[in-house]
This record gives C-alpha cells, sequence and structure tokens, in this order.
C-alpha cells in the first residue's frame, strides 16, 4: 500500500507546484498597505499660457441712462388696440395672407382659362384673288381682242398683235364664316359657309359671273378613347381641384397667422405687465434704499448697507429697460402681422393691448378635440385633394388605354348661280346643225342669277354632299397608357400617406395642446399661490426691518423673489392664453370664431 501510494502523493505535488506562479503578478502584494494617506511634500509648478495685451487702455465709457421711452413711435399718447380689432386688421392686411388670396383668384382663373377650351369659335375670312394665265389652246382662253393684254402696243419692237385667242382672266373674291368648338366630352362640331363670286373670261365657261354659296356641316364624335374623358376635360377636373386646394391653404395660412397675431397680442400685454412689475420693484427698491440711507446718517446703519441697496435698485432699473425693450419688439412683432404698408400711421403708434383677459373655453375630452379637428381643420381638404387628384389621373389613364374609334359625319350644300355669258360663234352653228335644235341648250333656271339664287339653292339642298367615316386605331405597345396608370397609382398611394400623415398630426396636436392647457391652469394655479406668498413674506421682513428684527440683505431678497413670483405668474397667464389659442387652431375653430371670410383676405393690401 505504501509503494502504491507514494507515486500518486509525487503526481500531486507536481501538479500543485505547476499551478503556483513563477513570476509576481498584478494582484501579489508584497508590501503591507499604509496606515495612513502620505501627504504630498511637492506641488506640479503653475504653467499658464501666456495672454497678449488686448485693447491696451480700454475703459468703459462714462455713459448716462438714456431716456425709458420706445424707439420709432408717439409716446403719448397711447393707442389702444383690442384682439378683435388686430386680427381683422391682419385678415385684410397681412401681406403674406393677401398673397394667398391672390392665389386662390389665380387658381379660379385657371378654370376660366380650361374652359375656354370649349368656347365656340367665330371666323370670318374674307378673301380676295387675281390671277393672268396665257391660253393652252383655243377652247382654253380668253377673247381675243387686239390691245387689251400687255405688251401694249409699241411698247416691244417688232411684236405682232393679233384677234386669236387671249389670256385668261380670273378675279374671285369670297368670304367664309362659320361656327365651331368642342364639348366636355370630346365632341368637336364645326359649320359654316363660304361664298364667292368669280369673273373668268374664259369662253366655254356657260357663266360669268359666276356665285357659289356652300354650307358645310362635320360632327366628330369618339367612342372610346378621348370620349367622356379627354385632356381638356383631365385639365378642367384638375382646375377645380386645385381651386379647393389653393383655398384650403389660405384657410391654412389664415389660421396660423391668426394664431400668431394672438400670440404676439398676448405677449404684448404681458410685456407691459412686466413692465408695470419691474416699475413697482423698481419703486419698492428705491424706497428701501432712501430708508437705508437715512438710517445710515443717524448711524442705525452701516454705510455698505445703502450701498447694497443701490446696486439693488441698478439692478431693477436695468430690468425696466429691458422689459420696455421687450415691448418694442413685440409691438413690432404684432404691427408686422397686421399690415404690410410701412407708411401706415400704425407704425408710430405706441400699442396698448385694451383686451386683458381671455375667456376659457369649455375644454372636451381628447377623441372630442381631434374629431372636432378632422372635421375642420383645411389640412383635411388639402389630403382629399391629393386624392381626388389620383383619381382624376386613374380615369383619364383607363380611358386612354383605350382603342381610338372617332365617327366623322359630315353634310354639304352646294348652292350655284350664275350670269349666263354669250354663247361662241361656233356653238350656236354646232347646235343649229343638231335636229331638233333650234338652239344651243342652256342651264336650269334656278341656276341663272345672283348671289341671292346661290344662298336660295344652298338651304333648298339642291346640290347635296353626304360624307360619313370612322377612324379606329390602337398602339401596339400601349406604353403612355401604362405610363399614366403608373403615375395614378403612386399618386393615390401618396394621397393615402398624406391622409394618414394629416390624422397623425392632428391627433398629436391635440394631444399637446390639451396637456398644455391643462398644466398651464395648475402652473397659474400655482403661480397664484407662489406670489401671493412671496407679497406676504415680503411684508413682513419689511416690518422686520423696521422693528430692527432683520437686515437689509434679507428685505433685498424678499424683494427678487417677490419680482421673480410676480413674472412666474405672469409667464404661467401668457402660457395659458397661448395654450387656448393653440387649443383653437387644433380644433379648427379659430377660423369660424374669427369669422374669417376669404372673399375679403387681403384685399385693403392688395387694392394699395
Amino acid at each position: 500500500m505504501n509503494r502504491r501510494a507514494f507515486p500518486a502523493a509525487i503526481a500531486i505535488a507536481a501538479v500543485a507546484l505547476a499551478a503556483l506562479p513563477v513570476q509576481r503578478t498584478s494582484a501579489q502584494l508584497d508590501d503591507p498597505l499604509p496606515s495612513r494617506a502620505a501627504i504630498p511634500t511637492g506641488l506640479p509648478p503653475a504653467q499658464f499660457p501666456v495672454v497678449p495685451s488686448v485693447a491696451p487702455g480700454y475703459r468703459a465709457p462714462q455713459v448716462a441712462p438714456s431716456a425709458a421711452q420706445i424707439v420709432g413711435v408717439t409716446q403719448q399718447p397711447f393707442v389702444g388696440i383690442s384682439l378683435q380689432d388686430a386680427i381683422a386688421m391682419a385678415l385684410l392686411k397681412n401681406p403674406n395672407l393677401a398673397v394667398s388670396a391672390s392665389n386662390l383668384r389665380i387658381a379660379r382663373y385657371t378654370i376660366v382659362e380650361a374652359k375656354g377650351a370649349y368656347d365656340v369659335q367665330l371666323q370670318l375670312k374674307p378673301s380676295s384673288s387675281f390671277s393672268v394665265n396665257p391660253p393652252q389652246n383655243a377652247f382654253e382662253a380668253g377673247p381675243g381682242e387686239v390691245g387689251r393684254y400687255t405688251p401694249l402696243p409699241g411698247s416691244t419692237p417688232g411684236a405682232t398683235y393679233t384677234t386669236g385667242p387671249g389670256n385668261i382672266i380670273q378675279h374671285q373674291s369670297a368670304f367664309q364664316y362659320g361656327l365651331g368648338g368642342q364639348t366636355v366630352n370630346g365632341m368637336t362640331y364645326q359649320a359654316g359657309i363660304e361664298q364667292s363670286r368669280t369673273y373668268n373670261n374664259t369662253i366655254f365657261d356657260a357663266y360669268n359671273p359666276y356665285y357659289i354659296a356652300t354650307l358645310n356641316a362635320q360632327v366628330m364624335l369618339p367612342l372610346l378613347k378621348n370620349g367622356g374623358m379627354n385632356a381638356g376635360k383631365r385639365q378642367l377636373k384638375l382646375a377645380f381641384v386645385n381651386a379647393d386646394s389653393r383655398a384650403a391653404q389660405a384657410l391654412v395660412d389664415a389660421s396660423s397667422t391668426i394664431s400668431q397675431v394672438e400670440n404676439a397680442y398676448w405677449n404684448l400685454v404681458a410685456a407691459w405687465r412686466s413692465v408695470a412689475i419691474q416699475e413697482e420693484a423698481l419703486r419698492e427698491a428705491i424706497a428701501q434704499q432712501r430708508s437705508n440711507v437715512r438710517l445710515a446718517r443717524r448711524g442705525a446703519a452701516s454705510a455698505v448697507d445703502a450701498i447694497e441697496s443701490q446696486t439693488q435698485v441698478s439692478t431693477f432699473q436695468n430690468d425696466v429697460f429691458s422689459a420696455l425693450q421687450t415691448v418694442s419688439q413685440l409691438q413690432i412683432e404684432l404691427k408686422s402681422l397686421v399690415v404690410g404698408d410701412p407708411g401706415d400711421p400704425i407704425w408710430i403708434a405706441n400699442l396698448v393691448p385694451s383686451t386683458s383677459v381671455l375667456q376659457l373655453p369649455t375644454v372636451d375630452d381628447l377623441a372630442t378635440i381631434v374629431a372636432r379637428g378632422e372635421r375642420n381643420r383645411p389640412e383635411i381638404r388639402q389630403a382629399e385633394d391629393k386624392r381626388l387628384v389620383a383619381a382624376i389621373d386613374r380615369s383619364f389613364a383607363a380611358n386612354q388605354s383605350l382603342p381610338q374609334a372617332d365617327v366623322t359625319v359630315q353634310y354639304l350644300s352646294n348652292g350655284f348661280a350664275g350670269i349666263l355669258a354669250p354663247v361662241p360663234g361656233f356653238l350656236l352653228s354646232e347646235c343649229e346643225n343638231v335636229s331638233s335644235l333650234t338652239t344651243c341648250p342652256t342651264p336650269p333656271p334656278e341656276t341663272q342669277g345672283k348671289m341671292a339664287f346661290a344662298y336660295h339653292n344652298m338651304w333648298a339642298g339642291y346640290f347635296p354632299t353626304f360624307n360619313i367615316a370612322l377612324v379606329v386605331g390602337y398602339p401596339i405597345q400601349g406604353r403612355l397608357a401604362r405610363g399614366m396608370r403608373g403615375v395614378a397609382s403612386e399618386e393615390a398611394a401618396q394621397a393615402r400617406l398624406l391622409m394618414q400623415q394629416v390624422e397623425e398630426r392632428i391627433g398629436a396636436e391635440a394631444r399637446n395642446a390639451l396637456q398644455s392647457y391643462r398644466s398651464s391652469l395648475a402652473k397659474l394655479a400655482a403661480a397664484r399661490q407662489a406670489r401671493a406668498a412671496a407679497e406676504a413674506v415680503y411684508a413682513s421682513e419689511v416690518r422686520k426691518f423696521h422693528d430692527g428684527a432683520s437686515t437689509t440683505y434679507l428685505v433685498l431678497q424678499r424683494q427678487l423673489q417677490l419680482a421673480q413670483a410676480r413674472g412666474l405668474e405672469l409667464h404661467a397667464q401668457t402660457q395659458l392664453n397661448e395654450s387656448v389659442v393653440e387649443l383653437q387652431r387644433v380644433e379648427g375653430t379659430i377660423l369660424s370664431d374669427n369669422g374669417v371670410d376669404l372673399q375679403t383676405l387681403g384685399t385693403q393690401t392688395l387694392a394699395r
């Protein structure tokens, strides 16, 4: 047993030795840990960058404070403006709304332009032609009379003049008039009359002059392609949809402008109240500073208390000027929204809002607000117009994929009349040689006369002509219709996405608006309580100071806290007003509540 156990013990010892490290590891600690931290004996030297001398000798200028006034306006008297007056001025004079209204009128004129394709066209065409042609033979010639034709006798040496066939002289005067056009369903029509008087001295003509009156009536009706839906009808439908989209865009711009005017108005209310708050704080700081000066002179207070209160006065004085600057900026913003003329007298008016209270609305739940917004918001109309455009293009593409089958029907009525020309002598002799003829035959009596007889024969239909034709065609590749169908399909997909985006945006805006309104109510209640508490604390601190139980520092701190509490309450009230405006915009009632009329939108700006 001992002999068998000895080799096993050697193997175990070898494994244990192999597992032990032969070098120091990071986890080994040869030295014991120190019992306390050693204080460093040396510090690194301070190394700072070299600073150049910038504007040597610069000192802040000694300036006196400017007057507490607003630049560019008549300081007194103040000009009051109500919220409804500001909104009404913006609807009539805002330049952006004027452009939107102009775009709407352009879209409506585009409808009139598209309807012009179906106007009845009146055509008048007077004409006159005169020609002289040489005779080609004895039968196709004019009467040969010496001296009637050029060159004149004696003008050309050696010229010989005979009494043979003369030049053919023809003079024709014509007048053509008629009506034509097309219908919305693609049918084209044309009806006209052409009258002419022709003088022709050819010896074989039975009439000289002769008169022609022709009635031409023609109708072309597409049975398949371009029948019902065609390019002109598509343009007209798109013009109507575009006009509706422009109207919706004008309403969107009006809604945004009214919202901006109301926000600027309530911010201006808050700015003027902020001026009053800062001025009240300044008066209280001045009173405290004077009290400290009196106490310091009597030795009841240190001089540093008077200096400390003077610092507070300067701080509040700076806040008054900052508040006035905010008033100036907001006045400019409001004026820019309600007028578009740089020469308008309102620019020199010192505006003071006269509407100080915004009545809180009856706020419904989220689902009602979203439903009202989807019913009233003009953005829904724009998304629906996008879907209508896709439907029109899809209908036109389906029509263009049909084969062409056009039927053309034409009716002609030719009226003819003329003055009988003398029968040539050689024809008279030939007629007399024919048995049973005593003279040459003459044309029918109804053709003998002037233009009135030609019109009579035309209306009587003595010489009618009827034509009917069918034109059939079909594009083999059909790429035009296939491309149109693809475009219409993509437009329909975009319309669906746009509607989804609008509905999603209305839902998100409704959530934010309702949350902002409820939060603003809570913030205003808390800010009002904080302001009341700050007033009580400040009054108590002043009493304690007069009793010698407080310090100047604490009084000044209470002043700062009171001014901040008043400002926070004012800010909370402004946020509440803005949240009400946003609720009205999200619900779409901001347009109806303010009586927006597209017919008068921006009229006073465009009328200049």
